[in-house]
């Protein structure tokens, strides 16, 4: 990969960073590519004199994305909406990336999707997933599809949004407690990412799940967090029927949440059973103990200064 350019869609986001980080660190010329390049400019000095570029993008908008791809040997897309029009990011937008690589006659692209994409899913955002992944490979077949559960780090909004409930509520109702998550750790996710782009030959026309070493019901995973930040809590299941309700109108304090959100959480969100991951990627999953509290250590009563209490 060393010298390679790798143009890099939605790169200065929260996996965008990491993934960014493992591509410099293989010596990859890294070429960033999005809407807004504020928070991309945090990328400029991992990388050598040289080593990064930015460039203004949309995947909306075809012109703009040939104009990224233009020259680049490897192509990655990790643009991705929780809310908002899922139909022209994730598959529109995905298919746009995808021939622009293919007229570009790039060596490599990598497609970040999700696990739950499938063209059956309750959820819009599960289904517009799963079209962009057949547009991606419609338009260049030899494409990799990483599906990564959902992916924790110190910046997240999973791991960090529950903590910060926990930590002001000394009753936490949980939504969708019984629905199973397999949380993997950012940076082992953007050095899968990073591995795949590297070994097209090898993983080319592929698709990988990617989980961490752990399966965490939403009420186990609240009572993990709980522990790890010293809070002892009453953590209460929201009846099926409520749930429904503050999804329809978001009024949960602190925990807002869409119907098409509500409508994910009733499929479970972890690696199928036989689905290739991480492992054959070269990479080994870090548990959530081994690094989630260094930076959930804020949450505590007393932060780091202080040992574990019960409040």
């Amino acid at each position: 990969m060393k010298d390679s350019l790798v143009t890099l869609f939605g790169g200065g986001g929260f996996l965008g960073r990491q993934v960014a980080q493992a591509l410099l660190e293989r010596g990859a010329r890294v070429r960033v590519a999005q809407r807004d390049l504020a928070g991309a400019m945090r990328i400029k000095p991992l990388g050598g004199l040289g080593q990064t570029q930015f460039v203004l993008a949309d995947i909306r908008k075809p012109k703009s994305v040939a104009l990224a791809v233009a020259g680049s040997d490897i192509v990655i897309n990790l643009v991705g909406i929780l809310t908002g029009d899922f139909d022209a990011v994730h598959r529109q937008g995905a298919a746009n990336v995808a021939k622009a690589a293919a007229d570009a006659g790039v060596k490599a692209l990598v497609h970040v999707s999700a696990i739950g994409a499938d063209a059956q899913s309750p959820s819009a955002y599960g289904r517009s997933k799963a079209a962009g992944e057949a547009a991606v490979k419609a338009a260049f077949p030899n494409a990799t599809i990483i599906r990564p559960s959902i992916i924790f780090g110190p910046e997240d909004q999973f791991l960090n949004r529950f903590a910060d409930l926990i930590r002001m509520a000394p009753v936490v109702p949980v939504i969708g407690a019984g629905t199973k998550f397999q949380p993997v750790f950012v940076t082992d996710v953007a050095g899968a990412i990073a591995n795949a782009a590297a070994q097209p030959d090898a993983h080319g026309g592929k698709s990988y799940e990617l989980g961490g070493p752990q399966v965490l019901s939403m009420m186990e995973l609240n009572a993990w967090i709980a522990k790890a930040i010293g809070r002892e809590r009453s953590l209460v299941a929201v009846p099926a029927p409520l749930a429904s309700l503050i999804a329809a109108f978001g009024f949960l304090p602190g925990a807002p949440i869409t119907r098409d959100q509500y409508a994910m959480l009733q499929k479970d969100n972890v690696v199928a059973p036989g689905a290739e991951g991480l492992a054959a990627l070269g990479i080994a999953p870090t548990p959530m103990g081994a690094v989630a509290e260094g930076w959930l250590v804020r949450y505590r009563r007393h932060g780091r200064f202080a040992g574990r209490v019960k409040d």
